[in-house]
């Protein structure tokens, strides 16, 4: 279902694209830009959202490490 809906998405993104960048395409150019434009702007976008995914995990295990380490100056070590 994922593949489909690239294409259908990218067709409208594609005619949206040749209208703002005002180019006259055929039917078949406007869809395959589109289509183009949406894989490789949805693998990116996935790539970008991976990598932060792999930041906010780190930042996440920093901030857990933080406060372990707070809580056992306080109530561990008197």
């Amino acid at each position: 279902m994922g593949v489909i809906w690239l294409v259908i998405i990218g067709a409208a993104a594609g005619f949206l694209a040749t209208r703002l960048m005002r180019l006259e395409t055929d039917i078949v150019t406007t869809v395959v830009i589109g289509m183009a434009g949406a894989l490789i702007g949805g693998l990116v976008l996935r790539f970008l959202l991976a990598v932060m995914g792999a930041f906010a995990g780190l930042i996440g295990a920093v901030l857990g490490a933080l406060l372990l380490i707070w809580l056992w100056q306080i109530y561990v070590r008197k």
